[in-house]
């Protein structure tokens, strides 16, 4: 019997992200390739023309799984019934800009998206949080939508973890699929944490620890890391724009394994509401190692982390709590 199909929400649609993701849900690359969808896409009134050309060109593709699209500049409109929204709309820093000036658009941004949420979406929403700063905008989310329980709350560091991969992928001359369980420890920034101590690549001799194949302890603990921590720039630079293909591919993997579950064995790096694991504050949206099982996610327990890691955790920690104060000084 054929499934019904799940609300999707994208904010921010018109936009680069919002363009090179649409496509992939409708193609069942989120969801999977029998779940059929109904995408919502919500931007601001100034791309509601560019939105229109989105919608048009989803019609154009004639994607199977697609069943409707709906296009809005009216937040309400866009997350009523909606089973999972992919937050991408935020307001990215200029120059010049002081981070507080962010921080206060994006809180009144997330507090009237939350706000729609809260009161128009189903029950079990899940929610990505991708525009940044992530870990926070998801954080006042979910402040404003309190009746969305915390657990379907979380924020894309599956990027990173997807950067790690493919850091060790390349250093190694070995295929992605073969290599799993890096971490992305902390913030959507520059202060992330990507570890590879629990790591392991399969071999024709069994599963091997990413450590004893690398054979090289100082670029493992300098350059592989400053390299995931900087490869968002590193693309801008590169490409003139920020990495757009990359992140919606990231938000795909993040909802399917969410919805999906991981394999077994496996883990996945995902933002998520502390509960106070490994000495990380409660309280934070924060990146920690989990797996997925029946539409869960749970925090993976007594990894051994050393002093090394202990620091790095730390820190990010410490740039979070600053960011939550900056952005509950900016509601007052």
């Amino acid at each position: 019997m054929a499934k019904e199909p799940v609300r999707v929400l994208v904010t921010g649609a018109a936009g680069q992200i919002g363009y090179a993701l649409v496509p992939m849900i409708a193609r069942g690359v989120m969801l999977g390739p029998d779940q059929p969808v109904i995408l919502h896409m919500l931007d601001i009134p100034p791309a509601a023309e560019a939105l229109n050309g989105v919608k048009m060109e989803l019609v154009d593709a004639a994607f199977p799984l697609l069943k409707g699209v709906v296009a809005t500049t009216d937040a309400v409109e866009a997350c009523t019934g909606v089973n999972v929204a992919v937050m991408v709309g935020g307001f990215p820093r200029k120059e010049g800009m002081e981070r507080k000036d962010v921080m206060s658009i994006n809180v009144s941004i997330y507090k009237s998206q939350a706000s729609a949420l809260e009161k128009h979406a189903a029950a079990n929403c899940k929610v990505l949080v991708v525009a940044n700063p992530a870990n926070t905008n998801a954080l006042i989310l979910k402040e404003f939508a309190p009746s969305i329980p915390e657990k379907n709350i979380t924020c894309l560091t599956r990027l990173d973890h997807n950067r790690a991969l493919g850091q060790i992928s390349e250093r190694l001359s070995i295929q992605v699929s073969d290599i799993k369980n890096v971490i992305i420890w902390g913030n959507h920034s520059s202060s992330q944490y990507p570890d590879v101590n629990h790591a392991t690549v399969k071999t024709p001799a069994g599963e091997k620890p990413v450590r004893e194949l690398v054979k090289d302890d100082t670029w493992l603990n300098a350059e592989f890391i400053k390299t995931v921590q900087q490869r968002g720039a590193a693309i801008i630079k590169a490409r003139k724009l920020s990495s757009a293909l990359s992140a919606a591919s990231s938000a795909c993997d993040h909802i399917r394994d969410w919805v999906l579950g991981t394999p077994e064995g496996t883990w996945v790096s995902m933002g998520v509401y502390s509960d106070g694991s490994y000495n990380v504050p409660a309280g934070l949206i924060y990146s920690f190692p989990v797996t997925c099982q029946n539409g869960e996610w749970k925090i993976v327990q007594g990894l051994s982390i050393d002093e090394f890691s202990r620091k790095k955790l730390d820190l990010t920690a410490d740039e979070l709590s600053e960011e939550k104060a900056l952005a509950y000084s900016c509601l007052s």
